[in-house]
């Protein structure tokens, strides 16, 4: 579904009329690509972002129910934000 210099992302299931029964993801990253754990500690350290977090994935599912891309693309700032404080608090 995505590729990029150091990632790649392979998804199953999504479909021009919506999802199917099955939907599936698979992440291949380089070794010591950790952005995502980061991003995770520090949800489960700060339940306020987390929430805000949740709250922003409700919305935009609702507006990017069959559009997967601009899903992902509307909570990209959001996500790098806290990735980037994450690393810069250790």
């Amino acid at each position: 579904m995505s590729e990029s210099d150091k990632r790649i992302s392979l998804n199953k299931g999504y479909t021009e009329k919506g999802f199917a029964e099955r939907v599936f993801h698979i992440h291949l990253r380089l070794l010591n690509d950790k952005d995502e754990i980061y991003f995770r500690d520090y949800l489960n350290e700060h339940m306020e972002i987390a929430k805000a977090y949740e709250n922003l994935k409700l919305n935009l599912w609702k507006e990017y129910e069959h559009d997967r891309d601009r899903y992902t693309a509307e909570k990209t700032e959001f996500v790098n934000k806290y990735t980037r404080l994450a690393k810069e608090s250790l």
